[in-house]
């Protein structure tokens, strides 16, 4: 009879077989958790790594997206929100998609085990005065992808992690809608009421207090790392971002509607989140190195996976994924910038809301998103990432955001799931679940 050890050694061998065609995440999983797994089990059976594959991991740059989906229920014919959808309705898309043991060197899981997956429920966490988990209403489900050594290695994987989720919400009438803020709520109040301990627990951070506004929006994080950064220079580029940030979210712009009606501008969200919240945020291995501001810039690493990791956060949704690339080449581009001067701790709320009802007409607003665009040129020694800058340059060039496409759609009576929908057209992998 096989014992266990036979039957691990039996596994090890084979995805040591196959390392060199493995995924990122695979890779990760044998160079962070197989050395345990092999020193608590002296008997398994192994193949050594291949050199050129475990320094594959050492790479000096690393992606990553968070990607939240939101939904329209074609069964009830409404914009599944806070008011309508319950926590179980999602969480039968979420039992439907595969878990991978090799994610959670790097993926966090969190305290109260919902983000257990690359698809995850987001919403409002709701607790008893013990500090219990009680529910989580939810807004939608996000997306996050491994870490990845490429910007076409991301895109990729999320791209076939969305194509996975509609496959599954198909069947269940749930159709994906592109918006960065709920286009028919425009106030969240938990229900009930928050008691002691939640009260409390609110005020442990500044993000905690204003933890009822992402119930009403949705967005990216772009994440990036490097190599060798110091907690000084990455604090420095999290302010460089955070300076920089008006002029870089009209590339996004994706949320046109609010109350159920066009709104004046390009991104709700923008105007109504940013300055309460973080622009970009830095994580940081020592308490001792954190700085205190009001959104807060710098955060306390949770993983190890986390040190060093740059999250740009003020993006509006992008259903267009190629357009993600873009931005992480823009932003790669402005860590690697040596030039540009600014610098700020929090964001400037006046500007983002400038950004947010004109975008790109802004003279001002256009001429530092060219000063961006070209710094980040000069830094980029990638040619295919410097290529990645073109659809930028073409927006600021003609003065227009993803936004406008959504408002041309636009017409009293529209069908408002039908034009939420076409925000994901382009991309390919989905167009069977949309049309």
């Amino acid at each position: 009879m096989q014992t266990l050890e036979d039957a691990l050694g039996f596994t090890v061998a084979v995805r040591l077989i196959d390392f060199a065609n493995s995924s990122q995440a695979d890779r990760i999983w044998h160079r962070c958790l197989l050395p345990s797994v092999l020193a608590a089990m002296p008997n398994i059976r192994c193949i050594a790594m291949n050199e050129q594959v475990t320094n594959s991991l050492m790479g000096q740059y690393h992606f990553g997206i968070e990607h939240e989906v939101a939904f329209w229920n074609l069964q009830t014919h409404q914009f599944a929100d806070f008011t309508n959808t319950a926590f179980d309705q999602l969480d039968r898309l979420i039992a439907q998609l595969p878990e991978y043991a090799s994610d959670y060197p790097q993926l966090r899981i969190g305290d109260m085990n919902i983000k257990r997956k690359r698809w995850y429920i987001e919403g409002y966490e709701r607790f008893s005065e013990t500090g219990a988990l009680l529910d989580c209403t939810p807004k939608g489900i996000e997306i996050r992808t491994t870490i990845q050594p490429t910007i076409a290695g991301t895109i990729q994987e999320l791209r076939e992690r969305f194509a996975r989720l509609c496959d599954v919400a198909a069947p269940a009438h749930w159709l994906p809608v592109l918006t960065s803020f709920t286009p028919i709520q425009t106030d969240f109040l938990p229900q009930p009421p928050l008691n002691r301990y939640e009260s409390a627990r609110r005020e442990a951070s500044p993000e905690k207090r204003t933890a009822h506004i992402p119930m009403l929006t949705y967005g990216p994080d772009l994440n990036f790392s490097m190599t060798g950064l110091s907690p000084e220079a990455l604090i420095r580029v999290g302010q460089k971002l955070t300076y920089y940030s008006p002029a870089i979210v009209p590339f996004s712009f994706s949320s046109p509607f609010y109350g159920g009606q066009l709104w004046s501008g390009l991104s709700v969200r923008t105007h109504l989140r940013t300055g309460q919240r973080p622009a970009a945020m830095v994580f940081l291995e020592r308490p001792e190195d954190l700085i205190a501001s009001t959104p807060s810039l710098t955060k306390i690493a949770r993983l190890p996976a986390e040190v060093g990791r740059i999250e740009f956060k003020a993006c509006d949704s992008c259903g267009d994924f190629a357009l993600y690339g873009s931005l992480l080449a823009l932003m790669k581009g402005l860590v690697l910038d040596q030039t540009l001067p600014g610098l700020a701790l929090v964001p400037d709320a006046a500007a983002h809301q400038r950004s947010a009802l004109v975008g790109f007409h802004d003279a001002a607003l256009r001429d530092q998103a060219i000063l961006l665009l070209s710094a980040a040129e000069q830094a980029l020694t990638d040619d295919s990432e410097r290529s990645l800058l073109q659809p930028l340059w073409q927006m600021v060039q003609q003065g227009t955001t993803p936004a406008q496409v959504l408002r041309d759609r636009w017409q009293p009576g529209a069908d408002l799931a039908q034009i939420l929908s076409a925000g994901y057209a382009p991309e390919p992998l989905v167009q069977s679940v949309i049309c």
